[in-house]
């Protein structure tokens, strides 16, 4: 999995590779963004190909470092939620593989990151 960061997450995390990673996994890629929502961290993913978005609120500094494990279980809960079955979601647990971090970001991804953090916070 790659994860495309904001220069102030890749400022947080490390080793981000300034080079664009290319995916080969079968998820896909993601944008993340980090952002400070009533003085506390809070991560936006968005799905670079269909603009899923996942919320993280309340991000502390040890969590910085299992940031692929965050996003993994976010992922999972959140289609557990909305009705996948179990056997579909071990497939895409499998398929996860370790995440990889570059600052290769993309205006058209970062775009609709802006207007669900709008959504979000109501500002």
């Amino acid at each position: 999995m790659i994860v495309h960061c904001t220069r102030k997450l890749a400022a947080r995390l490390r080793e981000v590779s300034s080079e664009r990673l290319e995916e080969a996994g079968p998820l896909g890629s993601w944008h993340a963004n980090l952002y400070q929502i009533d003085r506390r961290q809070c991560l936006l993913f968005c799905h670079d190909a269909t603009r899923y978005c996942l919320f993280l609120p309340g991000l502390r500094a040890p969590q910085f470092k299992e940031l692929g494990r965050w996003h993994r279980e976010l992922f999972l809960a959140s289609l557990a939620t909305g009705g996948a079955r179990e056997a579909v979601l071990k497939k895409i647990e499998l398929a996860f593989g370790a995440p990889r971090f570059d600052t290769a970001t993309d205006r058209s991804v970062l775009g609709p990151m802006t207007i669900a953090r709008r959504d979000l916070t109501g500002c």
